[in-house]
């Protein structure tokens, strides 16, 4: 294959006006060339040009496009066309790495860009009108479902080692058979490097490489090669995840990385652990925690009453996390209509809101002060046991017996 089709992205007005602001040289690179000749989406697109960055800036603003310094210091330029962003980069060789950071040159080498580009499928460059360039076999890769390193594995790990953990996830998502061995040797010795690398960039690529339709294979190669370990603490569950990645797949629903992450981890020390060194929002951590810690009973067969008074304690979101946990722990395929059955509920409960407050307390006699909230407590208590019981008379009554029975 020397051309790409017709693609939509390519010849979109917005596309087209960057292109021919850039001159007859520039060329996609990267994600989207790969993407299109595999047939799957395309969503950013990634330009490389022999100008540097100050020409690339003046010819998107001369054609009244605009230019954001992104990364102009390795000489990345973001153009703005139709509100959409193209990240456009100077072609570059490594001067230094340092595993974690690299200092460039610009050049205007086509094949020396892409020697310093990560894998074969990621190497591949295609003209605005669908010429495909590829310097090192990338194209054949990708058919074959090999993701290999460009050049020697060893040295493109040591110039970032974030490149191990994209190793497996580029294999989860588009690799066949074996991971490639060259690669994983080199991934298993180089992997102390992983230390160097920021929880923010862990954290990404794991949970991309977790977002896979079953990254399981690629998991339980990382942990045998040691890899894992330096990731992520503790004995992992490894089988509930591969069933609710099977759940996802089956039933259509999309991946849901932090369930995936939080499906693996034993117990409430390991996700703080691993919320700390994902380096995760305060809400992920938390949710993280929540799931790794939750006790509720939660079986395939509640009835409705039971589900409505979990989903007011939980929340659906809470809720519908505990479902899919547990459905992944019920290996009785039989039992896949309850669980989608309890997924539905949820989707379409709307919250009830408790007609009582601290007024109707006061009013039924109780001073002002932490009397009332205890008691507005023990009747919402009853309330829910009741499946929120909408007569009027009936709280009324409830709310005097319980003041009754305190005292104050």
């Amino acid at each position: 294959m020397t051309r790409l089709e017709h693609q939509d992205w390519m010849n979109a007005p917005e596309t087209r006006a960057v292109m021919e602001a850039l001159g007859g040289n520039a060329r996609f690179v990267g994600g989207a060339v790969r993407n299109a000749l595999l047939g799957q989406p395309v969503i950013d697109i990634d330009i490389a040009t022999p100008l540097v960055p100050e020409d690339v800036i003046e010819r998107l603003k001369k054609a009244g496009l605009g230019a954001v310094p992104t990364g102009i210091d390795h000489g990345t330029i973001t153009a703005v066309s139709n509100g959409k962003p193209f990240e456009v980069t100077t072609l570059r060789r490594d001067v230094t790495t340092d595993g974690r950071h690299a200092t460039v040159a610009f050049t205007t080498d086509w094949k020396e860009d892409a020697s310093r580009r990560d894998f074969t499928m990621n190497a591949l460059y295609a003209s605005a009108d669908g010429e495909l360039f590829d310097y090192f076999g990338g194209i054949e890769d990708l058919k074959a479902g090999r993701v290999r390193f460009v050049g020697d594995a060893a040295q493109r790990i040591r110039e970032d080692y974030l490149r191990i953990l994209r190793l497996f996830r580029f294999h989860a998502w588009y690799g066949n058979g074996d991971i490639d061995s060259e690669g994983l040797h080199a991934a298993a010795a180089e992997k102390a490097g992983l230390a160097q690398l920021s929880g923010e960039r862990v954290q990404k690529e794991m949970l991309r490489l977790l977002e896979a339709d079953n990254p399981v294979p690629a998991l339980r190669v990382m942990a045998a090669s040691g890899i894992l370990s330096e990731i992520l603490p503790g004995v992992l569950n490894f089988a509930r995840l591969e069933r609710l990645a099977a759940n996802d797949t089956n039933n259509f629903f999309d991946a849901d990385a932090l369930l995936r992450l939080s499906a693996m981890l034993p117990d409430v020390e390991t996700a703080r652990a691993v919320g700390e060194r994902f380096k995760l929002s305060n809400v992920d951590r938390v949710r993280l925690e929540d799931l790794a810690g939750a006790r509720e009973k939660i079986v395939c067969y509640l009835s409705i009453r039971e589900v409505r008074k979990l989903l007011y304690r939980l929340g659906t979101k809470c809720f519908r996390d505990r479902v899919s946990l547990r459905w992944a722990e019920d290996a009785k395929d039989s039992n896949t209509m309850q669980w989608r059955a309890l997924l539905a509920l949820a989707d379409a409960w709307v919250r009830p809101e408790f007609p009582l407050t601290g007024r109707n307390v006061m009013a039924a006699g109780v001073p002002e002060g932490p009397l009332v909230g205890r008691i507005l407590a023990e009747v919402e208590d009853w309330w829910i046991d009741s499946d929120f019981i909408e007569d009027e008379f009936s709280l009324a009554e409830r709310l005097k017996a319980v003041v009754q029975a305190t005292a104050y």
